[in-house]
């Protein structure tokens, strides 16, 4: 069993730009709106994880770097 490939924020972001876009544009109809809404938010999760997780590891260094300077 394969294991899916994790998301890149750079890929999450560009593809909530497309889905933005989409649902401005003319030729989204209200059945696909649902869906639409459901992966944006799955995209914000993703975006908001790794913005949490990198935060984290860069207070962490900046730790050790404060500790390590005395």
């Amino acid at each position: 069993m394969m294991q899916k490939k994790e998301m890149k924020y750079s890929e999450a972001i560009a593809e909530l730009e497309a889905i933005t876009a989409r649902m401005q544009s003319q030729d989204c109809d209200i059945d696909s709106l649902a869906a639409l809404t459901s992966r944006a938010l799955e995209l914000l999760k993703i975006c908001k994880d790794k913005l949490f997780k990198t935060d984290e590891e860069v207070r962490k260094c900046l730790e050790t770097l404060s500790d390590s300077l005395g």
